[in-house]
């Protein structure tokens, strides 16, 4: 089997790679049949060298390959017909901005397996960035914190090499006592929460954190029912929230009273409550200094995430009672960080972390005649056609 990893054309250049040299090498010595062809890349981070030093082909042209493997959408001209195909498509939610990517992989005759439609039985996903969404989002808006107050100044993450050195400048800083809410504990929370749990921050619990003061830095990590609460006063349950999320009104405000920053870590269902309106940051009672939206909802549950941010200029100042943007360094801005592309920040590191994930997950049912239905599962289309799991997307790709 001949795997052939692609080489990312998007603007701006995406670093990352589903397959490092060395996870290549592990990949091989599991599956001994796999063959990779390596398209010649000047942008990856890790460099055609790296490759060709360990004996892995680097090659121009893919179309020999049977698998094709990227990280980011492939451009329609550079699609290859009839080939099965893994990226993040970003189709399956409708996105108008994809629509003709998936016209033409329909038109071309391509097996789209997308990252974010590989599920277990429980259809949860398996792989995915947001751990390192979590490491790179928190470190941003400790970043964030350190430039508003002038307590530090700590480099941007996208110019260290690695964790090993976006490590040592953690080491380097002296956190006020301030109190942090983090929200979500799934691969984006449990990213945060390192990174905090690295710094040593303490971890407090919901009622310790909204009723005391601290002489040291304090977090507290909620989940859902700790920031909504059923309407009806019915007993509140996890399954019944993420199957009836419009049967809640939000509670967290009590928190935006409490804290000094906040990591927003969940995943955010559209029906679910708004976490911070305009009529909860223009209150008095609003202490949040410092945003981290990470997963960067335009028009969602955090009012002051406005637009994206970027890697180069990754925040912005947000103006709690005019309601745009202002400069962040002004008085009275609470500071966003939104960078919707985090884990490019450190592309090696979640390079490796996400191949470690694809071997243990999708690499077996190439060999195992899919005995999970891992592929079966995740191919949005297959000879020309949407699949049954996806036929949803049907009026969406006629024109």
């Amino acid at each position: 089997m001949k795997i052939g990893i692609i080489k990312e054309f998007k603007t701006p250049p995406d670093k990352r790679v589903v397959f490092s040299p060395s996870k290549c090498i592990r990949a091989k010595e599991k599956f001994p049949q796999i063959e990779f062809l390596i398209q010649k890349s000047d942008i990856r981070s890790f460099s055609d060298k790296e490759y060709e030093d360990l004996g892995l082909s680097v090659v121009e042209d893919l179309s020999m390959a049977d698998i094709l493997i990227g990280v980011k959408e492939v451009p329609i001209d550079k699609l290859i017909p009839n080939k099965p195909y893994f990226f993040f498509s970003h189709t399956i939610k409708k996105q108008t901005y994809n629509k003709k990517l998936l016209q033409a992989i329909l038109e071309k005759n391509i097996q789209l397996h997308d990252y974010e439609t590989i599920v277990n039985k429980d259809n949860i996903r398996l792989i995915g960035f947001g751990y390192f969404a979590g490491v790179i989002g928190t470190y941003n808006v400790l970043r964030a914190l350190g430039l508003k107050q002038g307590l530090f100044n700590l480099p941007k993450a996208c110019n260290l090499k690695d964790r090993n050195e976006f490590n040592k400048e953690l080491d380097k800083i002296i956190l006020p006592n301030i109190k942090i809410v983090l929200t979500g504990k799934g691969r984006v929370g449990s990213g945060a929460k390192e990174v905090l749990d690295y710094l040593q921050i303490k971890q407090v619990g919901v009622n310790e954190f909204l009723n005391n003061s601290f002489d040291e830095p304090v977090y507290v990590n909620v989940d859902v029912l700790d920031y909504n609460s059923r309407i009806n006063n019915n007993e509140s349950t996890m399954a019944h929230f993420y199957e009836n999320p419009q049967e809640y009104s939000s509670t967290f405000m009590r928190f935006c009273k409490s804290s000094d920053m906040f990591i927003a870590g969940h995943y955010h269902n559209p029906k679910a409550p708004k976490l911070i309106s305009k009529q909860n940051i223009s209150s008095e009672d609003f202490n949040i200094k410092v945003i981290a939206d990470i997963s960067c909802d335009i028009d969602g549950p955090i009012i002051s995430t406005i637009r994206p941010s970027t890697i180069e200029n990754p925040i912005y100042g947000y103006d709690p009672i005019k309601h745009c943007e202002i400069d962040y360094m002004c008085e009275n801005a609470v500071v966003v960080m939104a960078v919707d592309n985090l884990p490019c920040e450190l592309p090696r590191d979640a390079s490796e972390a996400f191949a470690d994930m694809f071997i243990e997950y999708v690499l077996p049912a190439f060999f195992n005649n899919d005995a999970d239905l891992i592929l079966e599962k995740s191919k949005i289309t297959q000879n020309g056609k949407l699949t049954p799991r996806f036929d949803y997307l049907q009026d969406f790709v006629i024109d």
